[in-house]
Order: C-alpha cells, then structure tokens, then sequence
C-alpha cells in the first residue's frame, strides 16, 4: 500500500506576491490570517507617529516602513505619500519588486463559509489574477472558467479565450460599503453577503461565491482594503 504523501505544496505565487498592510495598531489581526499570510513576504506601512513601535507576531517575514523611512527614501517627494488615512499603503506598492500585491486592512477578519470553515480571500484573488477575465460579452453564469461552468448560449467562440486580469477586487461582510452621509443615516444596516469582483484586462451570516468581472472603463467604487493586482498591468 502506497504511503501517505507528507510534502506540503507550494502555496500560489509565493515568490511573486507581497501583502501590503497599512496600520496604525499593534498588527494581532495577523494571527487569524497565519495559516494563509505566513509563506508570503508582508510589506507593513505604519501610519501616524512613527515613534511608535508596532508589534509583528513572531514568525512572519515583513519589512516595516514609517514617516520618518519614507521622508529619507523620498526626500523631497515623500509628500506624494498621503498619511493620516490608508493610502500610506501607496508606498508599499512602490517599494514592491514582486509582479503581484495583495493589500488588506489592519481591522479585517477572516470570513467563513456556510460550513463555518475558514475562506481564504487571498488564494481567491490569486486564482482571479491568473484567471482570464470576460469583459466583452456579459456571462449569466457568473465564472466560465470555474470547474463545472461553463460559457452560456450565445457567447462568441471568438472571446472565449478571454483577456488578462489585473485587478481582483474582494467585497466584505458588515459596514456597507456606503459614503459618509448614508452610514450616517443608516447607522445600524450591516452587509452580511460576501463576494469577488474580477476587474478586466477579470476585473456575515450569509456567504456568496460568486465573481463578476468588471469591463476596463467602467466606473464603480473600489476600495483598497481587500484587492490584488497584477503591477505590470
């Protein structure tokens, strides 16, 4: 009888890919997301004083950036990093050398499936980054490309092959994505329905595994605490 293969696999895009965090805290949150941050290079952007010492669980491998890093790196382009709100992560994207970033926020907890077991949102964008996306003929049937779909009447053979992705853009559970005045009006309403938008050139209670893409023009509000993207795009 055969034995038991014991050699773990390679996780995807372990060289190419660096996560980028930006905080303002102590990074704790890091320990839920261990069994799927840990093989991964992390880039950490500390905003506020840079005085500060921001803790790192033990056992990841990260470079950690403050103001007082980025004014001596950038001299006197170090203004063009906006501080005081999260587009510090900017930064991490510029000091990347990988082909890939995947950046999420201090405060976001791992979502679970109907099961209750734990969603990796990173092997998700991935496997939407190296996916073709379809931006050309709108698709019911969601992904064509998962396992078990497939293309619906009507679509062109011709677009079949679909084009690269370069963004992959997660959704979250709880806060609406809404603007200030409407949180302010709606103060309780919580999302409970999760999801992942492919974005072209592919662009909690209740969990949807569901991906949609994105044409390239097309406006719609993205935000930057849970998206990956192919940099050379």
């Amino acid at each position: 009888m055969a034995g038991t293969s014991s050699i773990t696999p390679t996780p995807l895009l372990k060289d190419e890919l660096d996560i980028v965090i930006p905080t303002i805290r102590n990074l704790d949150f890091l320990e839920m997301w261990r069994p799927f941050f840990q093989p991964y290079h992390l880039i950490i952007v500390q905003d506020g004083d840079p005085e500060k010492t921001i803790h790192v669980p033990e056992g990841f491998d990260y470079e950690l950036y403050n103001r007082n890093d980025i004014n001596r790196i950038l001299g006197p382009k170090a203004s063009c990093i906006s501080f005081k709100d999260s587009a510090c992560r900017c930064f991490g994207y510029m000091v990347s050398k990988k082909k890939y970033i995947y950046t999420i926020d201090d405060d976001c907890f791992v979502a679970k499936d109907p099961s209750g077991k734990d969603i990796n949102a990173l092997e998700q964008h991935i496997k939407n980054l190296l996916c073709p996306s379809t931006p050309l003929f709108f698709n019911t049937l969601y992904d064509p490309y998962r396992e078990g779909a497939d293309f619906v009447r009507g679509y062109p053979f011709s677009l079949r092959e679909g084009v690269p992705t370069a963004v992959s853009h997660g959704l979250w559970l709880n806060i609406p994505d809404y603007d200030a005045p409407t949180q302010l009006v709606k103060p309780r309403e919580r999302n409970t329905r999760y999801g992942v938008l492919r974005i072209f050139i592919r662009g909690g209670s209740t969990y949807v595994d569901a991906v949609l893409t994105i044409p390239k023009g097309t406006l719609f509000p993205m935000c930057g605490m849970n998206l990956a993207f192919d940099r050379e795009l």
